[in-house]
């Protein structure tokens, strides 16, 4: 089924900046880039009522974080929600959210990590979302994420994305076609057995991650693998797979065999895609349909198919 494309945004636009998840204590400068970079494009921004406040762990109570998504998928003057950031806690407001507005007039949902969840649930209502950089990326070093911040104003202005990839030994080649869906590996798993868990069957499934432990990472694709994930999948896209944590006792084996263990071996399997928790944090339009082209010799080619 063809998802449903939110307007792609047209100078004058508003842009709102929420904090669905962590904290931004002391991040007001690095907001500050964010709104200048979407200004500098035209665009106008208002930021959430509650962006910078602290509960706990948390931008805002519970409460505070629903408000501000709710005012912003509800508000008609505003074309795209931008997450300040991620961390956690999307989880824990989805379930409060009324997306009946949202639905007559869908806008982009953008941002990685804890915006999985987001990515996920509203995959699943029929609209496609973008898995691309936060507004705390601005804290990076501009010369070093220049493409990411570009992929992320093509994605939003509606301009062709295509990608060239570097060749990979541990490719599985092969070509297909199919719809786009994925992102954190920890939240993918999390949200198995709920209304936002993924149908992966004929997709492409993308995933990234950062932080953890080898066998954590082999039990969590254990999880998708038990719950039907890689069955009728059509391809795999791996990302930034970041800060692999050393375990006491040996895993023994390079995180790539660990992967394609996994994984069905009749399906294209593309490493090293530029998305996750690095800085270059290249844009996925999450639902849209692509041509995957996986080679391991030559340069492997990923297409967003326009409709």
């Amino acid at each position: 089924m063809k998802l449903t494309t939110p307007s792609y945004l047209k100078k004058g636009d508003t842009v709102a900046i929420i904090a669905p998840a962590g904290i931004l204590i002391n991040r007001e400068t690095v907001i500050k880039k964010a709104v200048d970079l979407l200004e500098s494009w035209g665009l106008q921004v208002v930021l959430g009522d509650h962006v910078f406040t602290q509960s706990n762990h948390f931008a805002g109570s519970d409460e505070q974080r629903i408000e501000d998504f709710q005012k912003a998928l509800d508000n008609p003057n505003i074309k795209a929600i931008w997450c300040a950031r991620g961390g956690y806690g999307s989880v824990r407001i989805i379930d409060h959210l009324d997306f009946n507005q949202f639905m007559k007039q869908p806008k982009w949902i953008i941002g990685y990590s804890d915006v999985t969840v987001f990515h996920n649930h509203i995959h699943n209502l029929g609209v496609e979302t973008l898995h691309a950089i936060m507004g705390t990326s601005m804290q990076d070093d501009i010369a070093i994420i220049n493409e990411s911040v570009e992929t992320l104003r093509k994605a939003i202005f509606g301009e062709d994305l295509e990608y060239q990839l570097p060749s990979n030994q541990n490719n599985r080649v092969g070509v297909v076609t199919g719809q786009l869906v994925g992102g954190n590996l920890a939240i993918l798993a999390s949200l198995l057995g709920s209304k936002s868990q993924l149908n992966t069957t004929d997709k492409i499934l993308f995933v990234e991650e950062i932080g953890e432990y080898e066998y954590a990472i082999d039990r969590m694709l254990f999880s998708l693998k038990r719950a039907n994930y890689f069955k009728n999948v059509k391809g795999v896209i791996i990302g930034d797979i970041s800060k692999v944590k050393e375990n006491s006792t040996k895993w023994g084996m390079p995180i790539e065999n660990l992967i394609l263990n996994v994984l069905p071996e009749n399906i294209p399997v593309l490493f090293d895609f530029p998305a996750g928790h690095e800085p270059d944090n290249r844009a996925l339009v999450m639902g849209r349909s692509i041509e995957l082209s996986v080679k391991n010799k030559q340069k492997s080619n990923i297409k967003f198919i326009n409709e």
